[in-house]
């Protein structure tokens, strides 16, 4: 029984990281129309940003980590803006696009190796690191943090998607770009914005997961992979349907280990990944 109840609250916290990808990657997705693969390293520059600011340099540990989650923003928005953007004028293919984006992701990672060294880190061993019992199954302070921002994110976005003007913008430009430019919706600002509003979310999970586990350079590829899977089983483009594949692909990851080797774990969500693609290449729930 307490393995069942610790297989559980594994598979809700790392159904938590995975939305967390899946939310950002979504609201880009949605107006972007591809695959950012450079939005996995986004994670990456928020979580080496606290390890830089809040352990190197030491700094206020909470402004480390609203530096991080900025200049992640700051970073996906400038990306966007001198590349992508640029290349979208140029009325450029999507795999175009795809190909920039493996190039983004390619020199974040290489900068950050030989900045911060390859080697595994850890953000602090102070913070978050309290645990709780549940019925037999442990939980630390962190991951439960990292519960309530999946939450509060979502909730957040929900609401700017439905109550707001510049939610219902991203909407119009999601459903179809040029009508956006016909009413007057200038779409480059709004895809702007939306990658700086991604980006940071990403940013957010990078450091959660650097206080949670810890860091590497390379985390970033295992990151996009798991939120494009998370995204592609709940719904391509739909932000509720990425969290629920999110949930569902940390319980099949956590559960269908039970009985197996942990190296199957990757295995597995590809496996799910695929028998989507074959019954249900919408996901969940469709855009």
């Amino acid at each position: 029984m307490e393995i069942f109840i610790q297989l559980t609250i594994n598979s809700i916290i790392a159904g938590s990281i995975y939305a967390l990808i899946a939310l950002g990657f979504n609201l880009i997705f949605g107006v972007s129309k591809f695959f950012d693969l450079g939005y996995g390293t986004m994670a990456v520059v928020g979580g080496y940003s606290v390890l830089y600011f809040g352990k190197m340099l030491g700094w206020n540990i909470f402004l480390s980590i609203l530096i991080g989650v900025i200049l992640a923003g700051l970073i996906g928005f400038l990306i966007n803006k001198f590349i992508y953007q640029t290349l979208r004028q140029r009325k450029a293919s999507n795999l175009v696009l795809i190909i920039a984006s493996l190039g983004v992701f390619t020199v974040i990672q290489a900068v950050t190796a030989m900045l911060f060294s390859s080697q595994f880190q850890t953000l602090s061993q102070n913070i978050g690191q309290n645990t709780y019992n549940i019925f037999g199954g442990i939980i630390t302070q962190i991951q439960l943090i990292i519960l309530m921002f999946t939450i509060v994110i979502m909730l957040a976005l929900a609401w700017m998607m439905k109550k707001t003007m510049f939610g219902k913008a991203i909407k119009a430009v999601g459903d179809d770009e040029e009508v956006a430019k016909i009413v007057g919706i200038d779409t480059n600002k709004i895809i702007a914005y939306v990658f700086f509003i991604g980006s940071a979310i990403a940013g957010l999970a990078g450091i959660l997961i650097g206080f949670d586990t810890g860091l590497e350079p390379i985390m970033g590829m295992k990151l996009i992979l798991k939120g494009v899977v998370a995204s592609i089983i709940g719904g391509v483009g739909n932000v509720y349907g990425g969290v629920a594949g999110a949930f569902f692909l940390g319980f099949i990851e956590n559960f269908g280990i039970w009985k197996l080797s942990g190296e199957w774990r990757e295995a597995i969500a590809f496996v799910v990944l695929i028998l989507f693609l074959l019954f249900r290449p919408r996901g969940i729930f469709k855009k």
